[in-house]
């Protein structure tokens, strides 16, 4: 894994493929969710964004910010459309989760879009619990938020 500005040249494939994925799921207004939050949000010691790398390519990454002072968010998990079912989003996770607990993080936070069932089963089966009725229709609800209490 490699920690990233999100404006580093490597970042690019992942905020690219991401905001085109955001845009065909819930059209033209997603772009804004992609440009939303200032650089400095990423920036460590409250926010990292990290890559993992594939004979020096991007293949998956994910990010986190400051929430609260005790409460990160995570946001822009990606796994390129190439190297997706091999379980690199775990992986990802894991380490994020490693990463805030290191900086004194003692929850993590999320939301996912209603027309993201990959990443819906991505947090329930990595321990995340959903702050939603997981049997109402997910397009009723709106963004679907997860929090993980951090050991």
């Amino acid at each position: 894994m490699r920690r990233v500005r999100i404006d580093d040249p490597l970042a690019e494939p992942l905020v690219r493929e991401l905001t085109e994925e955001y845009v065909r799921r819930y059209g033209p207004g997603a772009y804004e969710e992609m440009t939303r939050y200032p650089t400095e949000e990423w920036a460590e010691p409250h926010g990292v964004l990290l890559l993992l790398l594939e004979g020096g390519e991007p293949v998956a990454g994910g990010a986190y910010r400051r929430y609260d002072p005790r409460t990160a968010e995570l946001k822009r998990m990606w796994t390129h459309s190439a190297h997706r079912r091999r379980g690199l989003a775990t992986r990802v996770l894991a380490e994020l989760e490693r990463a805030a607990a290191a900086v004194g993080y003692q929850r993590l936070y999320l939301t996912t879009g209603p027309l993201q069932p990959e990443a819906r089963g991505l947090y329930l089966a990595n321990g995340y619990t959903p702050l939603f009725d997981v049997a109402a229709d997910p397009l009723t609800i709106g963004p679907l938020p997860f929090e993980k209490h951090l050991r």
